[in-house]
């Protein structure tokens, strides 16, 4: 995909320039340029993934295309608990196929936005994945999955044909203002 694409699928579940953002399991940082390049140069973003070497690219590029954008790289699983907090919104492109059990993870990353932030998901529209997209969710399996997270609002953003498992769908879903307790 193109650069074009990429902010293509995030850009309408970014509400306003600016803010703190997360790229959770950014690798090199295609969708962390995206990012860069919707919520502008005011934004400021962390990039996490287990990959130092990846992150240490990302932050080569970005400084590169967007000189005025603040990055933070963290070095970190986002399976695991992170101690970070109070994001506008956080960006799971591509990244949440590699986890089995999501429930753990979504509700982690719940915690990590303030209020009212936006979660933007980037996902393979199937139910069954292969060696490489284990366990990718449809937008329906989504829709089901936020809300037993917690998360409010769901709405799909854009989809596009893949050649990997037959399309790609970009979702935000929100933490909800009141905060209530999800059994």
């Amino acid at each position: 995909m193109q650069h074009a694409d990429l902010v293509a699928l995030i850009r309408d579940g970014i509400g306003a320039k600016g803010g703190e953002w997360a790229d959770l399991g950014a690798g090199e940082g295609a969708f962390t340029l995206a990012l860069a390049d919707v919520a502008g140069p005011s934004a400021k973003i962390t990039a996490i993934d287990r990959d130092s070497g990846a992150l240490r690219r990302l932050r080569e590029d970005l400084g590169r295309r967007f000189p005025a954008t603040a990055i933070e790289t963290v070095v970190a699983d986002f399976t695991r608990p992170i101690s970070l907090a109070d994001f506008d919104g956080v960006v799971m492109a591509n990244s949440l196929h590699f986890v089995r059990d999501k429930r753990p993870v979504l509700e982690s990353v719940r915690e990590m936005l303030r209020p009212g932030g936006a979660l933007i998901v980037v996902e393979y529209g199937a139910d069954r994945g292969n060696p490489w997209v284990p366990h990718p969710f449809s937008y329906p399996t989504w829709e089901r999955l936020s809300a037993e997270a917690g998360f409010e609002r769901t709405r799909l953003l854009r989809t596009m044909p893949s050649r990997h498992l037959g399309s790609l769908y970009s979702s935000v879903t929100y933490r909800p203002v009141a905060s209530s307790s999800v059994t």
